[in-house]
């Protein structure tokens, strides 16, 4: 699709910020009209737009992506949402521990047991941890109150939430950088543990780097949303 607008602006609406082209309202795929909570969020969204040349590239426009698939996708399958983020709680990346070698088990338990002592004290959930890769069921007081804290997200951090927990492979992971006790970086290291320790061993081919790319990427714009959700202090 080729830029045909000259102009974007952002505005006050009443139930928030509207993005416009040319004037016009901007909609998502679904045709709701992409109204944000904060100004700050409205005019990133905006600012991706305005730096579109020629044809306009989706890829290079995350913070709208993720806005719309909060207006079209989570705020009407709010529920199924819900429960595919939850239900990495079940199964989650920092409850599976590796056997061998010492230098990996020492990796996992300096960077993945604060974090789940850290979810223990926010959410009262405590998480069972295994060695190797046989499923470890989880209690169900900490299915239900990771569930809860799901939940409670607004349509914008509960799709922040799935995006982040689905590229982390990890609820515990997705929840610590909605909430800032991981940045983009720190989140992103976390989840790829096992990968960085293979790879400082035996290297890294062209397909797994570029996937590695990506899944910061997804990671970092996750994180800059949630900021931008946050209203401004003054």
């Amino acid at each position: 699709m080729k830029r045909i607008y000259r102009e974007v602006t952002t505005r006050p609406v009443a139930d928030g910020w509207g993005i416009t082209l040319d004037g016009r309202p901007m909609r998502t795929p679904g045709r709701s009209e992409l109204i944000m909570p904060s100004a700050a969020l409205a005019e990133a969204i905006a600012a991706e737009w305005d730096a579109q040349q020629g044809d306009i590239r989706p890829a290079t426009m995350p913070l709208t992506r993720l806005a719309a698939t909060a207006l079209d996708r989570t705020r009407v399958q709010r529920e199924l949402v819900v429960a595919e983020t939850a239900n990495y709680a079940g199964t989650d990346l920092v409850c599976y521990r590796a056997e061998h070698p010492p230098a990996l088990v020492a990796r996992q338990q300096a960077v993945w047991q604060p974090l789940i002592d850290w979810a223990m004290r926010r959410y009262d959930a405590g998480l069972a941890v295994t060695r190797g890769v046989v499923p470890q069921p989880q209690a169900p007081a900490t299915l239900k109150a990771f569930a809860a804290a799901v939940a409670a997200q607004d349509d914008f951090r509960l799709t922040a939430l799935h995006t982040a927990t689905a590229a982390c492979g990890s609820l515990v992971i997705g929840l610590a950088l909605m909430e800032g006790r991981l940045d983009a970086e720190a989140a992103f290291g976390a989840s790829q543990l096992d990968e960085t320790f293979q790879i400082e061993a035996w290297g890294e081919d062209a397909e797994a780097a570029a996937r590695r790319r990506a899944l910061a990427e997804d990671i970092a714009a996750t994180a800059r949303f949630v900021e931008l959700l946050e209203p401004a202090k003054g």
